[in-house]
């Protein structure tokens, strides 16, 4: 009988070596996918996971002993290093001229006096803060008082600072209509309003500040990644910012999204993200208890991020976020 031959260590494989190759290109070209039904928002939104899959494709490949595996698996590797391999090392700063921070207080907040407290704890000089529902707003001032004698609420989201606040006004993000089409009437919709825009008065200058909640993304039974309202909302906000006369600005809030996400083209490419200039790791947000997206973002466009970090936990599903900002 004659021997069998198997197939050398460059032919082993081929099937595994093509996965990695695929694997590679989808990370290389996902500005390339469709976003029917927000299919290329949702691959963008879980980008950095896809690196998971480079151990996994790498220990079958060495259990194979697959030469062509392992070669084909370089280019996974390079595209995700040049995605993501930044955001590995520390790039904070000691010492910065003013602290920022952003928080999602979340509307089923079962203890929004804790937030508050932990919040005003945080040393931050000025603080934003989203979802804020009627029955919470009290709290909140009440509770952020002491530490912040400066502060304004438009609909849903606020800002407490510790220097003074004007030109306070909305900023229109389009947020009437509903996944289903539907409007609110124009008379309500002030009680509806999710961005503000005001000047602080710091010793440097005034800085603009902009406050936002954009609008939700959700999985569609029929539909896909739904992200209509918040691609929508995105959009009009890069636009008030564009037209924006103070060349020093800060973006906090939470964009429901990440800043791969081709929908904020319109933000990414007027600011640039304090945790990708100066921080330490993702800074996943979401959700709390164990997250995976960074969907809470300081954006700044006219001073220099020195420094990014999450702050504890609170009864919220977000974790808040903060950076030091320099001149």
């Amino acid at each position: 009988m004659r021997a069998v031959s198997r197939p050398g260590p460059w032919k082993r494989g081929l099937v595994l070596a093509a996965s990695a190759l695929l694997l590679g290109l989808l990370m290389l070209l996902h500005a390339q996918i469709t976003d029917r039904g927000g299919l290329g928002s949702l691959v963008e939104t879980l980008l950095p996971w896809f690196g998971l899959f480079i151990p996994v494709l790498l220990a079958v490949a060495l259990w194979r002993r697959s030469l062509s595996a392992v070669v084909a698996l370089l280019l996974p590797v390079m595209v995700w290093l040049n995605l993501f391999g930044g955001l590995l090392s520390d790039k904070s700063h000691s010492g910065s001229d003013l602290t920022v921070a952003s928080h999602n207080v979340g509307a089923d907040n079962p203890d929004p006096v804790g937030t508050a407290r932990d919040l005003a704890a945080s040393g931050a000089d000025i603080l934003a803060l989203e979802e804020i529902t009627a029955q919470a707003r009290g709290t909140y001032e009440k509770g952020l008082a002491k530490a912040y004698p400066y502060h304004a609420v438009l609909g849903t989201v606020g800002l407490w600072s510790k220097l003074p606040l004007s030109d306070t006004r909305p900023v229109d993000t389009e947020m009437d209509a509903g996944p289903l089409g539907a409007t609110k009437p124009a008379d309500v919709k002030m009680a509806y309003n999710r961005a503000l825009r005001t000047t602080v008065a710091t010793d440097h200058g005034p800085l603009a500040v902009y406050v936002a909640h954009l609008g939700s993304v959700r999985l569609m039974p029929r539909g896909g990644f739904w992200t209509d309202s918040r691609d929508r909302n995105a959009q009009a906000l890069g636009e008030a910012i564009a037209a924006e006369q103070n060349e020093r600005v800060v973006l906090l809030g939470d964009l429901n999204g990440t800043t791969d996400d081709r929908a904020f083209d319109g933000l990414t490419s007027q600011l640039r993200s304090a945790q990708e200039e100066a921080g330490n790791g993702f800074g996943f947000t979401w959700p709390a208890k164990f997250p995976v997206v960074r969907i809470d973002q300081i954006l700044v466009r006219g001073v220099k991020p020195e420094s990014s970090w999450l702050l504890p936990a609170t009864g919220s599903d977000h974790r808040p976020v903060a950076a030091g900002i320099s001149w």
